[in-house]
């Protein structure tokens, strides 16, 4: 074989070396990005979706595009689409016979009723990978704080062991008295203090607050003190505009932007999730990516 046949030849061998090269990169699978790295994992309360006529399995897809991992209170039916969206369940609630607003915790002489809604629904959340379990304080009807906070802890402690069992966290969400239009006028968690005093006196990993910002605002104040001193008490946290429970933009009082970097400080590992109204004239998926960007420090 001649000297210029070879050299032909070694051109023919590279030539089709490399269009296969480029032909196994043409059709070879694209690995998705890795997800970027955050510090805080958003969520969303289903009443924020109050008036809209998405679907679930839209609203799923919205709120994994835009970067969301979790809902709150969805039903069993709705876990199975969540999952196939990687989103997770936030908070649940227990069957029909467990706490309400109007009879939760505080009725001592009602702990032997509420026994099987909430083991029921520590079944659930386990079961859904859910982290956390909705429990209810309940109307004061003229009860004192004190005999509230000590029935109180005795239903924790009468269930704290089975939700440690579970991996299941108990929690109850502070509100406000102050707002009628929030018709929450006579709950028994009204100041966050009064439910760190539980937590700390049943002294279990399993039993936290959801930690309501709004409400805290209303009743309290003082938020970025509370989660830095408070946040091994935290389980949930929710996120609002005061006044009026808007968006967290800058039309309120909250700077969220900073409340967030509060957050991401402190190392909180559960769920912040929105749970503000949509203003008038809004449009629903473009407010949902401007108050996720506010919280995504």
């Amino acid at each position: 074989m001649g000297q210029v046949e070879v050299m032909n030849r070694r051109k023919f061998l590279i030539g089709a070396a490399a269009s296969q090269l480029a032909a196994s990169l043409m059709t070879a699978p694209v690995s998705a990005a890795a997800p970027p790295s955050r510090k805080i994992r958003q969520g969303l309360m289903p009443t924020v979706w109050r008036g809209s006529n998405f679907t679930i399995e839209q609203r799923c897809q919205a709120l994994a595009r835009i970067g969301y991992v979790s809902m709150d209170l969805p039903s069993v039916a709705d876990v199975d689409i969540m999952r196939k969206h990687g989103l997770v369940p936030g908070i649940m609630t227990g069957g029909a016979g467990g706490t309400s607003f109007q009879n939760g915790t505080i009725r001592k002489e009602m702990h032997d009723s509420f026994e099987k809604a909430t083991q029921e629904g520590i079944d659930l959340c386990a079961r859904a990978g859910c982290a956390n379990l909705f429990v209810f304080p309940g109307e004061l009807r003229g009860m004192s704080r004190q005999e509230a906070a000590d029935n109180t802890v005795a239903f924790f402690n009468r269930f704290k062991g089975y939700a440690e069992q579970k991996g299941v966290t108990l929690c109850m969400e502070n509100t406000n008295s102050k707002v009628v239009a929030d018709q929450r006028t006579d709950q028994a968690f009204d100041h966050v203090d009064w439910g760190f005093d539980i937590c700390k006196r049943v002294n279990s990993p399993n039993v936290k607050i959801l930690y309501d910002i709004y409400h805290a605002q209303v009743s309290d104040g003082d938020i970025a003190r509370t989660l830095r001193d408070n946040i091994q008490w935290i389980c949930h946290i929710h996120v609002a505009g005061d006044p009026g429970r808007l968006e967290i933009d800058d039309t309120q009082e909250l700077n969220y932007r900073f409340l967030a970097k509060v957050i991401a400080e402190t190392g909180f590992k559960g769920v912040v999730a929105h749970e503000w109204r949509l203003s008038p004239g809004h449009e629903m998926i473009a407010t949902l990516e401007q108050c996720f960007r506010i919280m995504d420090v």
